[in-house]
């Protein structure tokens, strides 16, 4: 395949999952100007941080008046799952410069995660160059959407009624995507045991019980792994 498909492969791939983004990028923008943010700056967050559970959670902290080192901390823990994203993604792409990188980087999403990996558990041995642009495809069609919508929300969103519920809308999009990669037992263990500390550690601040979540259900997939071996 030459590079031009495999971009609009990855875009074809991402395309039903941004019916769930529309919803999430319009609460982004809602959420953030009723904290009292400027329309123009509550967009702003929404290309320089690229991150809706992160923009969300620093919103909400704004509101509250934390300090700025609280909300820049918080929204980290928020995103630490892209620490491990990446180092999934890593063996893909480490024979690229560090600019490509860090464009790659910041393009990353759970979404565009999820149908990168996917693609390339079925195509392993394609050559970096062309995952990289199926990465770009799914990414930045997720990118631009997600710039209109929170554009919307911050400067419209005054007129969205609540009884709507759109925030509803961002984990089902999480789950329509996680749950047709769950092919074997470890990873169906890792995401039952995930889950279920993640509902049971709901009540910590700063939502690092989603955290401990992530490597509960790491730790326990592994586990399990190891024991059928």
């Amino acid at each position: 395949m030459s590079p031009r498909s495999q971009f609009m492969l990855g875009i074809r791939t991402i395309t039903p999952v941004i019916v769930g983004l529309i919803p999430f990028g319009l609460i982004s923008g809602v959420v953030a100007v009723e904290a009292g943010i400027p329309p123009e700056a509550a967009w702003s967050m929404s290309w320089i941080i690229f991150a809706g559970a992160g923009q969300i959670v620093m919103s909400q902290l704004v509101s509250a008046g934390a300090a700025a080192w609280v909300i820049i901390l918080s929204a980290s823990v928020v995103n630490l799952r892209m620490l491990m994203y990446s180092a999934a993604l890593a063996q893909h792409f480490r024979t690229f410069s560090i600019g490509v990188k860090a464009l790659l980087g910041y393009l990353l999403t759970d979404q565009a995660f999820v149908v990168s990996v996917n693609r390339y558990n079925e195509h392993p041995d394609e050559p970096p160059t062309l995952k990289a642009w199926f990465y770009l495809g799914a990414a930045l069609a997720l990118w631009l959407p997600w710039l209109i919508t929170s554009a919307i929300g911050a400067w419209l969103g005054a007129r969205i009624p609540e009884e709507w519920g759109l925030l509803f809308a961002a984990p089902l999009s999480f789950i329509a995507i996680w749950v047709p990669g769950l092919k074997d037992r470890p990873l169906v263990v890792a995401a039952i045991v995930g889950g279920a500390v993640a509902v049971a550690l709901a009540f910590l601040p700063n939502r690092l019980g989603l955290i401990i979540a992530a490597v509960a259900g790491i730790a326990a997939g592994y586990g399990y792994e190891e024991w059928q071996r």
